[in-house]
């Protein structure tokens, strides 16, 4: 067995999941690129930068037609922005998923500061719990923030004046949510452990924190509120993963589902006589095979850690690991 596979094989089973995920990361240095496919935190990136150039191109043209902002904005804008009014949120729906992907031209800065913040800690939470988490906890950040930010609007006597026209964009809530959930993963991750053991990433998480807030400090505080929410989502998420309830597996269901639709079925294949006579014995097992574990057994193992996380791993796949570092430690 190749000694490149060592640090992984002798994984205890008592460590921990910060301890267990530096061993892997040994192991596998840069599962993910942002180049490669199916990659959750490339598909963030895409959407954000599709959704602010759709609206960049039309405010240009707008302008190159001298019309108003304020039309720009009653006539485009208001269907992406999440409204705080909920009369409004009944008319159109599906602002409280187009609103955490959105930002306006004039919004250039805060796009690339939280496409920065979400590729810090993104990309560390994809490496530790795999690809299918990301975007979920995106997700119920961004729907959790809008909901705080339109119950606060509506119950705050201060802020129902101006609740016509108030509305949210941007991925502020979800980005917050995707940083909460990685410190609370993983408080003791550092980063540049060259430097005097490294910058523990709570300091990271309570730096953004202050300038998330000190961009919103002059607004209202359904604004605030509504990142907060967003980071509980992200606690929340990891919370219930602890305890074995995974939000994100109903998600990915359901998506793998609807992307099933427009993939052409496979035909049967007709079988051989070999599966015929020897192979139909019902729900048996005609006999029972221990596997011989090759290298590339030992890849598709990996390959799911990085696609799924550890914990996904069956009791099987686990005993070939554990038997592959007793051969190896031969």
């Amino acid at each position: 067995m190749p000694k490149l596979l060592k640090p992984l094989f002798v994984i205890r089973i008592e460590m921990g999941e910060s301890d267990r995920y530096q061993d892997y990361r040994k192991l596998k240095k840069n599962p993910f690129s942002l180049g490669q496919d199916n990659n959750a935190l490339m598909a963030l990136f895409t959407l954000n930068i599709i959704f602010f150039l759709l609206l960049l191109t039309i405010q240009v043209g707008y302008y190159f037609y001298q019309q108003t902002p304020e039309l720009y904005t009653s006539q485009v804008v208001q269907w992406f922005e999440l409204p705080a009014s909920l009369q409004k949120w009944s008319e159109r729906p599906w602002t409280i998923l187009t609103y955490m992907f959105s930002d306006t031209g004039g919004n250039l800065i805060r796009l690339i500061t939280n496409m920065l913040w979400l590729w810090a800690f993104g990309y560390i939470l994809q490496e530790m719990t795999g690809n299918d988490k990301l975007i979920p906890i995106y997700l119920y950040g961004g729907v959790l923030g809008g909901i705080i930010f339109m119950i606060v609007n509506n119950l705050m006597p201060s802020l129902q004046i101006g609740l016509p026209h108030a509305a949210m964009l941007g991925a502020n809530a979800s980005t917050m949510a995707i940083a909460m959930a990685t410190t609370t993963l993983s408080p003791g991750y550092r980063f540049f452990t060259q430097i005097r053991g490294g910058i523990p990433i709570w300091v990271l998480m309570t730096l953004y924190i202050l300038i998330d807030f000190a961009g919103v400090a002059s607004q209202s505080a359904a604004y605030s509120l509504a990142h907060i929410g967003g980071a509980f989502a992200g606690f929340f998420f990891v919370f219930m993963l602890r305890r074995g309830k995974d939000g994100s597996v109903w998600m990915n269901k359901a998506y793998r589902w609807f992307m099933n639709l427009f993939t052409p079925s496979k035909k049967e294949t007709k079988k051989n006589i070999r599966d015929k006579i020897f192979y139909e014995t019902g729900n048996r097992n005609p006999y029972n095979k221990k596997s011989i574990i090759t290298q590339q057994r030992i890849d598709e193992i990996l390959d799911k850690i990085n696609s799924k996380g550890y914990h996904f791993l069956t009791d099987e796949e686990k005993q070939i690991l554990k038997k592959a570092a007793e051969d190896d430690q031969l």
